[in-house]
């Protein structure tokens, strides 16, 4: 109590010094004492983000998205269709609209080099600048990963609670094993754990949704249109033949945006 009243006589004794013009950042001890709270709250949540990509290093070797898209963002996305264009449209759309009290998942379904990695990559690099941690990981590595976790006598728990950690989490190469069962189950924890605590899963993969229903389940496919997850189909011709590089265009055929 003394240091409350101590406080609130110096800051009293301060605005007799302050001239009439300038106006004060604290008017009370309360207001003080709410800013106090505030900066240490942020300073908590900046060392809990510090820590989710420390782990994810030690997991994975990094952290956020592989160097191969790094450099991938919306302004560089090349627009050739209406379809691009709407492809373009809900992968923004959704980076946009990140957080804000949802945690709505997205699956990028089509054949190889249509732009899934990109957009995906887009999105990651948004969130990145924006504050939020992100890890895209392959399901190979993820695979990997667990049985080395097997190996070296650890539960896969600790794993999957790291996983979970992290704002965004995007899993690629969904069903390039199927007919693994383990990498059913350990997906099947991913999501789960993750939705339950009301974070979402990017999904990217070359199957069609029969196809990763077969692959998944149901269960968790119905379990990614929860609060409203966005499902976009790649259904062009594949272009990575024409990519020569990802500076960022702004010519004819390059999609608007960051």
């Amino acid at each position: 109590m003394k240091s409350v009243i101590g406080t609130g006589s110096a800051l009293e004794r301060l605005k007799k010094f302050i001239p009439a013009s300038v106006q004060p950042k604290f008017n009370s001890v309360e207001e003080w004492q709410a800013w106090q709270e505030a900066e240490g709250r942020k300073r908590s949540e900046e060392i809990d983000k510090q820590n989710q990509r420390a782990r994810s290093e030690k997991i994975f070797g990094r952290a956020g998205i592989q160097a191969l898209h790094r450099s991938c963002s919306f302004a560089n996305y090349q627009v050739s269709s209406p379809e691009q264009r709407q492809a373009y449209s809900m992968a923004k759309s959704y980076a946009q609209n990140f957080g804000g009290g949802g945690f709505a998942s997205f699956v990028f379904s089509g054949a190889p080099g249509t732009g899934k990695n990109h957009l995906a990559a887009a999105i990651g690099n948004y969130l990145l600048a924006a504050g939020h941690s992100v890890l895209v990981v392959t399901i190979p590595d993820l695979m990997l990963r667990v049985r080395e976790c097997y190996d070296e006598g650890q539960s896969e728990s600790s794993l999957l609670n790291d996983l979970c950690n992290v704002d965004l989490l995007v899993l690629d190469e969904v069903g390039i094993q199927r007919g693994s069962s383990g990498e059913k189950v350990i997906i099947n924890q991913v999501i789960d754990r993750r939705l339950s605590a009301m974070k979402p899963v990017g999904i990217l993969s070359n199957l069609n949704y029969e196809e990763l229903v077969t692959t998944l389940g149901a269960r968790v496919i119905d379990r990614l249109r929860m609060d409203s997850g966005v499902w976009v189909n790649f259904d062009w011709a594949s272009y990575r033949g024409k990519v020569s590089n990802l500076r960022a265009v702004g010519g004819k055929g390059a999609a608007d945006g960051q």
